[in-house]
């Protein structure tokens, strides 16, 4: 693979927005851990994305492991933790146009496991490692 020119010896180039989820459930920030677990068991998600709360805002983003540690391990009620206080904000975003290579290293190099896909300042979906691998990477071997 040549990361030169943007794909591969054969030319193929598969972007975030090919294997992205186009799926994806939001919830504001005031809301309890509880809300958003019921929301999160109802759509078979591992991760919410927080809603901006205007214009100049960043989006934020909620992942089970977020809510294992701050609220399960903490023996906190999830009645009485609100999103913000487990979330993180800023969300590290993608753009649909990236190659799903550099979306890989990105997500490697900062440890993540999942991020919102932006275009023109909103959401337009989810990507994580396993779409990449599932959805991406048999398509360049």
């Amino acid at each position: 693979m040549s990361w030169d020119n943007g794909s591969d010896a054969n030319g193929i180039v598969i972007t975030v927005r090919d294997v992205m989820k186009k799926e994806y459930d939001m919830v504001e920030g005031v809301s309890t851990v509880r809300q958003a677990l019921t929301l999160m068991q109802h759509v078979e998600t591992k991760c919410l994305i927080v809603d901006k709360r205007h214009e100049h805002d960043e989006y934020g983003i909620v992942v089970i492991a977020d809510i294992a540690r701050h609220v399960l391990a903490a023996n906190r009620s999830p009645d009485r933790v609100s999103i913000y206080e487990v979330m993180t904000k800023p969300a590290v975003t993608v753009h649909p146009h990236m190659d799903i290579r550099y979306a890989s290293s990105l997500f490697a190099r900062l440890g993540l496991s999942r991020a919102p896909v932006v275009e023109n300042g909103k959401v337009i979906g989810i990507i994580s490692h396993t779409d990449m691998v599932l959805k991406g990477l048999v398509n360049l071997i």
